[in-house]
């Protein structure tokens, strides 16, 4: 198995310097993820566009073309086929990157890039929320930091040798704002992971440095008996994939008529809902406005696929026992009409997920009940893998329902919350395949958020 070892710290911490001297000696790839956000902000910024403006910056994502290359065994960052390796080592840059780093679009614009290096290689990838958000499961954490003085001085000096008028003050005042920007940003803040090992730079030489973190992986990773790049992978149950990702364009919309028709319907039918329960619909802001997501929930009563699709703009697709589909023609129809398609469950129906994609794909939303069964007393089961192994295939967001009411059964003006819980996304979970261990993460996930979700 490929060895990931995440790098993290504060601005000027010498990340970057350190994690090639290191990947040098591992014979590692090394991943200058600050690189690649410093591009985007170069990009931004010599385009006249305001990097704190993130309708903008997010406008002209579509038109970037970066990307790493290694040549020579040393990483050069290309925007449009141009080397802008020294370009984009200016101050002005470095706060242009933290700005647009906070930006969620731009870190899923090159999250892709970041995970495609990782999953292939043996890495050393430095940043500010690799142990956190972009490899949690990473093999190795390590989180570099110094003194702000002390790095403010090593940039100084850095930039003084390449002609740079800035003087220390500004430099230090950089440093400091950045730090700021970094630790208090909504989106994946600068912060150290919880299993992360922390090396203070600020007294120690620029060999000491190297040769401890070199020591810290060695230290980690010496029972994989993998610690050179290209070494034999080890192959087991939890490391194979049980199937390749294809993640969901999320490009084919139903169409205008399509919507009209079923958002018609909805209201009558939230009226007539209205009239039977007393009933309320509670983080409908957490309900994406497209189609093409999983809707994950608590299964209660035969009502739960309404209560769930009735607080969203996009039909729902469920899977439902492959029995009802031979009960009468009426109430087969009909189902069928409501997007419910057969899966005979305890068998090891596969087509089910090529359905569940054809689904997502096409622009609908998903309904899936991880228990199973339903529950008589409220209280939340034991989750199934097969919600985790669709969302990990399509790569799709997954949005948690709880669906509460008292007592066994729903009876008339019974009272009927259904809540939906912030959505999932695999990728900042660190779920980028479907080994055994990926299912593992994404469905402790989403049964968490579900039972939060339930009282």
């Amino acid at each position: 198995m490929n060895i990931n070892v995440a790098l993290d710290g504060p601005s000027g911490a010498g990340k970057s310097t350190i994690a090639k001297a290191v990947a040098k000696k591992l014979e590692y790839v090394y991943v200058d993820t600050g690189a690649l956000y410093r591009a985007v902000a170069y990009y931004v910024i010599s385009n006249g566009i305001d990097p704190q403006d993130e309708e903008a910056v997010v406008s002209c994502l579509d038109k970037i073309k970066v990307s790493l290359e290694y040549i020579g065994g040393t990483q050069h960052v290309m925007l449009f086929g141009e080397d802008v390796s020294d370009k984009i080592r200016t101050p002005e840059i470095s706060m242009g990157a933290s700005a647009v780093s906070a930006k969620p679009k731009v870190r899923e614009f090159l999250f892709d890039l970041q995970q495609d290096i990782a999953r292939k290689n043996n890495i050393i990838m430095d940043g500010r929320d690799i142990g956190t958000v972009v490899l949690p499961n990473a093999q190795v954490k390590i989180f570099l930091t110094a003194t702000a003085e002390e790095r403010a001085n090593r940039r100084f000096k850095e930039l003084q040798e390449k002609g740079d008028p800035s003087t220390y003050e500004q430099v230090l005042e950089d440093i400091k704002q950045r730090d700021y920007n970094d630790t208090h940003r909504e989106t994946a803040p600068l912060k150290k992971a919880d299993d992360a090992i922390e090396v203070d730079s600020t007294k120690m030489s620029l060999e000491e440095v190297i040769d401890t973190i070199v020591g810290i992986i060695k230290d980690k990773t010496k029972s994989s008996g993998n610690g050179k790049s290209g070494g034999e992978k080890v192959s087991s149950k939890a490391s194979r994939e049980l199937m390749p990702p294809r993640p969901i364009s999320k490009k084919k919309h139903l169409n205008f008529f399509h919507l009209f028709f079923y958002n018609f319907l909805r209201y009558i039918v939230i009226f007539l809902y209205h009239c039977f329960y007393n009933i309320k619909w509670e983080g409908k802001e957490n309900v994406p406005k497209d189609g093409g997501n999983i809707f994950a929930s608590n299964h209660r009563s035969y009502q739960d696929p309404v209560f769930t699709a009735l607080g969203t703009r996009v039909p729902i697709s469920y899977m439902a026992k492959e029995e009802l589909f031979h009960k009468n023609i009426f109430f087969t129809g009909l189902i069928k009409l409501f997007g419910a398609f057969p899966v005979e469950r305890g068998k090891g129906d596969m087509t089910v997920i090529d359905t569940s994609i054809e689904k997502l794909e096409k622009g609908r939303n998903l309904e899936i009940f991880p228990e199973g069964t339903r529950s008589k007393d409220g209280k939340v089961g034991k989750g199934k893998t097969g919600v985790a192994l669709i969302a990990a295939v399509a790569q799709t967001k997954v949005v948690p329902v709880g669906i509460n009411f008292k007592g066994e059964k729903l009876k008339f003006r019974s009272k009927v919350v259904i809540r939906y819980g912030k959505p999932i996304i695999p990728s900042e979970i660190g779920v980028t395949g479907t080994t055994a261990k990926d299912l593992k993460i994404i469905k402790n996930e989403i049964m968490k958020s579900i039972t939060e979700l339930v009282h």
